[in-house]
């Protein structure tokens, strides 16, 4: 993580040309892959083999974790530590390989970790196999909202006593054949391939779809008590969490932001706090021509005058968007901007590319990092099939 934090406070795209296939004859040639990623580093051929492209990046970001936390797993009780892990869509590669390997001629042959390697609870229950974590175990699937979702369902366990920590995130891999080929039947990704580090340009005139990424965060999030007994390396504490559903349509956002003006007034409710507590907001900010607009609308809704003393970001401008692990990572994005206090921009924004249906006196940090306090961040996921999630987070205080 502290790579890749580095990267977004200095604006810097991950955006390229696809190099896991051969996209020549594709509307888009370039995602935000992850670089120099070699899984041998961390797991043996023999394991490799049994998982997915994202299982293998869960399963590096869990370890990040657990190292990062110093936990000490011979001292934890391992029944009441869990594991909720989310995917939008799973083992979509693995999917497309064995299909494709697939010769009627021959009757049906099929490798016999299929099935375990596609599936979207698989990475949970890989993590918790690897350390025995024995609480509770599953995978929450909302499109590109999952991973919030699965930091919401942590959240709610522990404050419910049924766990003392959880390992929450999520991963995708979709940069296959068939990812990019259905995302562009679609017309939601941008063709912008001859300048890919600039496609991602949310909430400007030109954008024209998002950029497809891939990768993986973990969240360890542990009882207060729990956490301060251990020595426990506690960066931030959640406030609160909100859920909302659109009711509107398939792919689209509400074009008024009512799903999302709902979910911004249900975490705030949660966490028991006034709009004017929020100093960041870490936007879902595709750069969509449609969620831009209404996910705007809804800021202004909720924050009213606030709204325009906010400091608010989308991140996806150089992560790409990692779908169902985009709640994670921008989680965590959150997280360090109120450790550090530090807001990363919104890049690729330049003079005059402005949407009239934009109100531009709000600051969405354009292209530059800014350094103010940032005592409260709220993060926003929205999901195909209109599911909208949010967390709040703060300073931590003892």
């Amino acid at each position: 993580m502290p790579e890749t934090w580095a990267g977004i406070c200095n604006g810097v795209s991950g955006a390229g040309p696809i190099t896991q296939f051969d996209a020549a004859r594709f509307k888009t040639r370039f995602a935000c892959e992850v670089k120099g990623f070699d899984i041998l580093q961390y797991m043996d051929r023999k394991e490799v083999r049994k998982c997915d492209r994202y299982t293998h990046f869960a399963l590096v970001a869990s370890d990040e974790a657990v190292a990062d936390s110093g936990m000490e797993l011979e001292k934890v009780d391992k029944d009441r530590v869990g594991v909720i892990f989310a995917a939008g869509i799973g083992g979509i590669y693995s999917f497309q390989e064995e299909v494709r390997g697939y010769n009627p001629e021959l009757g049906p042959r099929f490798n016999p970790f299929f099935i375990p390697k596609i599936i979207a609870d698989i990475a949970a229950g890989h993590i918790s196999m690897k350390y025995g974590f024995r609480g509770p175990n599953f995978a929450t699937v909302s499109a590109c909202a999952s991973s919030t979702n699965a930091i919401i369902d942590a959240f709610n366990y522990i404050r419910l006593g049924k766990a003392d920590a959880i390992l929450a995130g999520g991963a995708e891999a979709p940069i296959a054949i068939v990812g990019v080929g259905g995302f562009n039947a679609m017309n939601a990704l941008s063709i912008r391939n001859d300048t890919p580090e600039t496609a991602s340009r949310p909430f400007s005139a030109s954008r024209d779809g998002f950029v497809m990424g891939e990768g993986s965060a973990c969240l360890i999030l542990e009882e207060r008590g729990h956490a301060l007994a251990r020595g426990a390396r506690i960066y931030a504490e959640i406030a609160g969490c909100g859920m909302s559903a659109d009711a509107y349509h398939l792919t689209a956002s509400h074009p008024e932001g009512l799903g999302a003006r709902l979910v911004m007034r249900n975490a705030l409710e949660d966490a028991e706090m006034l709009p004017e507590a929020i100093d960041y907001i870490n936007v879902h900010g595709t750069s969509t021509p449609v969620g831009d607009i209404s996910e705007g609308r809804a800021i202004k809704d909720v924050f009213g005058e606030h709204a325009y003393r906010l400091n608010i970001s989308s991140t996806k401008s150089m992560t790409g968007h990692l779908l169902g692990a985009a709640g994670a990572v921008e989680a965590a994005i959150s997280i360090l901007a109120v450790k550090d206090d530090i807001v990363p921009p919104t890049i690729n924004h330049t003079e005059g590319d402005d949407d009239p249906q934009i109100d531009y006196d709000l600051n969405f940090t354009f292209n530059r990092v800014q350094k103010r306090t940032v005592g409260t961040a709220l993060s926003n996921t929205f999901g195909f099939g209109g599911h909208n999630a949010s967390v709040i987070v703060k300073k931590f205080k003892k």
